[in-house]
């Protein structure tokens, strides 16, 4: 384990986003913990409050973002500050990112179904920097022999191709897809083939006169949805705590 660490973290100068890494994910489920203890009323924690206007964290999450983020810049890859300013980065997107639906909705959606979208998105960042610390390159690159590397015009086309499948699954309406498939391409290239979801950019300009495709995308859609949301649900309550529940989330049965 120590062989394999000090090969595949330390020598390739992966210390600070590995730091990084676990103090994002601890800061979240220590947050996510604190936040729950505090809503049941339990324990010694209570919420943060100055002059009757409740205080974020938020705030102390940007404060932190922004001091790791240049502190990270300007210290470089190796060495003690790399190692502290990762971690303060860590800390502060763990706090910013727990609360990335109260940023998007402009609303304290903390307890909601849409706060939800917290917990997706904390997931999903876990993921990619994981991917990342693992050794997989932005679109896929990391295939490619050193030949090939040498060879510019195949590493851009590489680069093109992958880039062209990963922007045809974002206009489809698979953001999820996307984002994966900037590290795993064949996720993209899914989400590039498969019918576009209703109400995406696709399916509004390409499915107005294909009325089989866009039926075919509503019970796709629909079916989809009402297999996996209730396990994602489940998973979502299990890492970030029970959401109330709002009438009329749920997945829409197709006309």
């Amino acid at each position: 384990m120590g062989h394999w660490f000090s090969r595949n973290i330390l020598e390739p100068g992966k210390l600070p986003m590995f730091l990084a890494l676990t103090s994002f994910v601890l800061t979240f489920l220590v947050t996510r913990t604190i936040t729950r203890l505090i809503r049941a009323g339990k324990g010694p924690f209570r919420n943060v409050s100055s002059g009757g206007l409740h205080i974020h964290h938020v705030v102390p999450g940007v404060v932190l973002t922004v001091l790791g983020g240049f502190g990270a810049v300007g210290s470089g890859r190796h060495g003690p500050g790399a190692a502290v300013f990762a971690v303060v980065f860590g800390i502060g997107a763990g706090l910013v990112l727990d609360e990335f639906a109260l940023i998007l909705h402009l609303d304290d959606v903390y307890w909601t179904d849409a706060g939800r979208q917290s917990v997706e998105v904390v997931v999903l960042t876990a993921a990619l920097v994981l991917l990342t610390l693992a050794g997989f390159s932005p679109l896929g690159v990391d295939d490619l022999s050193s030949e090939e590397r040498q060879d510019r015009v195949s590493f851009i086309l590489t680069l093109a191709v992958n880039f062209l499948f990963v922007l045809v699954a974002l206009m489809k309406g698979k953001f999820r897809m996307a984002v994966i498939g900037t590290l795993v391409p064949f996720v993209a290239i899914v989400g590039a083939v498969r019918l576009a979801r209703p109400g995406s950019w696709w399916a509004r300009r390409l499915y107005t006169h294909r009325h089989r495709a866009r039926a075919r995308s509503r019970i796709r859609t629909y079916r989809h949805d009402k297999r996996w949301v209730r396990v994602r649900r489940k998973a979502q309550d299990l890492i970030g705590g029970f959401q109330e529940r709002v009438p009329g989330r749920g997945p829409t049965p197709p006309r």
